[in-house]
């Protein structure tokens, strides 16, 4: 039997000693339940993702420094940690493999991918294999063991490094095809990932292995910390686990998870967010309150001449239902300053009176930021986002994006889970017609079409790269067709600008999607 303990860490990047004090009190961790082998993730002591950082020799040998630091806690012990190598060639995304002291072998990755991962790696040129208390062990990387399958299939265990991005409703999918993968190599199967929202991408944690046999048979949390240990014997039968997912759950959890790693690590404590009234803002407020906590949520409540008082009074109640504090800054002083300096008609109003409401908002929440530290949240949603309907420097502000990757029609089911238990945000704020109200009786269907139809014509377009002429074949009419597609091009420039987005899609823009700012293709 072979006792393997595999520890789901959540680093720092850049934060060495940090990230190598962690590993050192989990490699202790794991000698204490008797551990034969400790496992850590991919790039765990470096952090994720080292991105232009690697053209700076000085940080790849700071991390090979603390590298030797970890070895000497290794006694009895194997160790398997992700790092940065470094030989005459160039860079790799590395495994060390240490023991008594020792690093007995650095297996570098072999697949490579044509995205960002080629500018600053090169490929390794070896499958690695160890035999340890009898077992007939492959270390690598998750990518290497799907794409060189045949490489492996002499491997009792392969243990993976991972850096698994979370999208929402794939853990099912990628469950399965891991299930496949074991069978076919007929091997049992560790995946170790890392846990943490890095720069947008979110690392979900879940690390899992998979028999041959019986598929899943064990993983660790979601969305957290976690260390475990599991007895590996290849002549047991194990028990699978069907692990169920919710996608509205999970979309839940990312997004609070996401939130408190992001204001955490970035050394804030307390967020702001403006409130509208609206369900966008009501969603994000309830999300930073259940991720940080009420007394670390401040909300700031600005109405103009044209917001409703029905939205003041909703604004407050989401306040009051979460237990969270407020402060209500009414704008008609600013607002009336503006239009008197320049000589604006208030009887036509157009895009520049409204948007200057919007800058006034976004300059208040920023001086709310600096004078008592309050980390800016954004409230744009990725319908409005892929169409451009936002005011750069004005609801476009913040410093994270928590619904930049969420379409319209699934805040509103965030709504509902939010509301499952007892009502946060109140019902008149989910049945009401959305409005940015820049003006009496605005709606957001004056310029948009409704959320229902806008939202699978985007999926369409943006998920499934069918151009204008394929979506003219199906139920949608053509004048809704060529105007979204038109302002989705045209919005390019203002989504350069925007706060990072918490990915939770196969396509997020500004990760994933980056189309040219000067563009007149319509395709």
């Amino acid at each position: 039997m072979l006792k393997i303990a595999i520890s789901q860490i959540n680093p720092i990047f850049g934060d060495l000693k940090h990230n190598t004090d962690k590993i050192i009190y989990f490699i202790n961790k794991a000698k204490k339940e008797n551990a034969d082998i400790v496992v850590f993730g991919e790039l765990s002591l470096v952090g994720y993702p080292p991105n232009d950082i690697l053209f700076k020799s000085d940080f790849i040998k700071e991390n090979l420094s603390y590298l030797e630091k970890i070895k000497k806690y290794t006694k009895d012990i194997l160790v398997l940690v992700g790092f940065i190598n470094k030989d005459k060639n160039g860079v790799y995304n590395s495994c060390a493999i240490l023991y008594n002291g020792k690093i007995l072998n650095i297996y570098n990755k072999n697949f490579i991918s044509d995205g960002k991962e080629k500018k600053y790696f090169l490929k390794g040129d070896k499958i690695y294999f160890y035999k340890f208390k009898g077992y007939n062990i492959a270390v690598g990387f998750l990518e290497d063991t799907i794409n060189f399958y045949n490489l492996y299939k002499k491997a009792d265990l392969i243990i993976n490094l991972c850096n698994i991005p979370f999208i929402t409703g794939k853990l099912n999918s990628f469950i399965k095809n891991i299930e496949n993968l074991a069978k076919k190599i007929n091997s049992f199967i560790i995946n170790c990932n890392l846990v943490g929202f890095f720069d947008g991408v979110l690392l979900d944690g879940f690390s899992c292995i998979f028999s041959p046999k019986k598929g899943l048979i064990y993983h660790l949390n979601r969305f957290s910390e976690d260390f475990g240990i599991f007895n590996l014997d290849l002549n047991s039968s194990y028990n699978p686990i069907d692990y169920k997912v919710y996608d509205i759950e999970e979309l839940y959890n990312a997004l609070c998870f996401s939130v408190r790693d992001y204001v955490n690590k970035n050394g804030f404590k307390k967020v702001i967010v403006g409130l509208s009234g609206g369900i966008d803002s009501g969603v994000v407020c309830s999300l930073a309150t259940f991720s940080l906590g009420k007394d670390n949520v401040f909300a700031l409540i600005m109405p103009s001449r044209f917001t409703s008082s029905l939205s003041v009074r909703d604004a407050k109640k989401i306040c009051e239902n979460l237990g969270i504090k407020y402060s209500i800054i009414n704008i008609e002083k600013i607002f009336k300053s503006y239009l008197s300096l320049l000589k604006l008609d208030i009887s036509n109003i157009d895009e520049t009176i409204e948007n200057i409401q919007a800058r006034i908002r976004a300059n208040l929440l920023m001086a709310f930021s600096n004078k008592f530290k309050y980390l800016v949240l954004n409230t744009s949603n990725k319908s409005e986002i892929s169409c451009g309907y936002s005011t750069l420097y004005g609801d476009s502000i913040g410093a994270l994006s928590v619904l930049g990757d969420v379409f319209k029609t699934d805040i509103y089911r965030l709504a509902d889970y939010i509301n499952k238990d007892k009502e946060i945000i109140p019902k008149s704020v989910i049945k009401r017609a959305p409005s940015a109200e820049l003006r009496f009786n605005q709606k957001d269907t004056d310029k948009l079409p409704e959320y229902s139809i806008l939202d699978p014509l985007l999926k369409l377009y943006i998920f499934d790269n069918f151009n204008y002429k394929d979506i003219n074949k199906l139920d949608y009419k053509d004048k809704i067709v060529k105007k979204v597609i038109d302002m989705v091009y045209k919005s390019e420039y203002k989504r350069r600008q925007l706060p990072i987005p918490i990915k939770v899609s196969d396509k997020t823009f500004n990760i994933d999607i980056i189309l040219p700012i000067t563009n007149r293709s319509k395709f």
